[in-house]
């Protein structure tokens, strides 16, 4: 199928944007709505100002739309987005919030598009084993829950992590994968890049009992001339 990518620049739709391509289907356009209000509940919204580098180095080509971070806002952004596109489904990075499942089903169903969502009701762990073997490299780039402080910031989600994730989970009650709001995360790097991002520069905003590393300038790594 031709579809459209929703794509917030971190580690689950870009997972779900691979298994897409896996699976055989031509993956045109990646669709990355923008809220004015960061605590969008639709939206992932930190270091959004890096997705075009990530579509760039994918060779996909980029669709943004605003929203105002409102409930209908956000699905009035995502409706315009998608109107008019040449595509007869959508992927979605999906995991267990019926929330989203619901609007952006919603949306779908208005535009007569297919939602296809690869990860959704799998188990969390499996999900973080896939992210890590599938090459898909992406670092924390905020923590907001108990068990999680600033040594977070910037960690890459590896096999480490996963541990220190699981080890955790007891105690805190945390989902290993984020599900929760836990943490959020960046990409950098995958099979579908043809070149890595390099944070060039960043600023760390801590409160206290949360965290987030805004992205002030990346690029792609000078000389890479790998085919994605």
């Amino acid at each position: 199928m031709r579809l459209a990518a929703l794509y917030s620049g971190g580690k689950d739709s870009t997972l779900a944007m691979y298994l897409a391509v896996q699976m055989g289907h031509d993956v045109r356009y990646i669709v990355n709505i923008v809220p004015e209000d960061e605590e969008s509940w639709i939206f992932h919204t930190p270091n959004l100002n890096v997705v075009p580098l990530m579509a760039e180095s994918m060779g996909v080509e980029l669709i943004r739309a605003s929203s105002s971070g409102t409930e209908e806002g956000d699905m009035e952004g995502l409706r315009n987005a998608l109107s008019g596109l040449d595509a007869e489904g959508v992927v979605a990075g999906a995991v267990w919030s019926d929330y989203q499942w619901d609007r952006m089903n919603a949306v779908c169903g208005d535009l007569n598009l297919k939602l296809i969502a690869p990860l959704w009701r799998k188990d969390q762990d499996i999900v973080l084993e896939e992210i890590i073997d599938s090459g898909i490299e992406a670092v924390i780039i905020g923590y907001y829950a108990d068990g999680l402080d600033r040594s977070w910031l910037g960690r890459p989600i590896d096999r480490g992590a996963a541990e220190a994730l699981r080890a955790l989970r007891p105690k805190h009650g945390i989902s290993v994968i984020g599900e929760g709001g836990e943490y959020e995360s960046l990409t950098l790097d995958s099979p579908l890049h043809s070149c890595p991002i390099e944070i060039v520069s960043c600023t760390e905003d801590v409160r206290s009992s949360s965290g987030t590393l805004k992205v002030t300038e990346a690029r792609l790594r000078p000389g890479c001339a790998r085919s994605p």
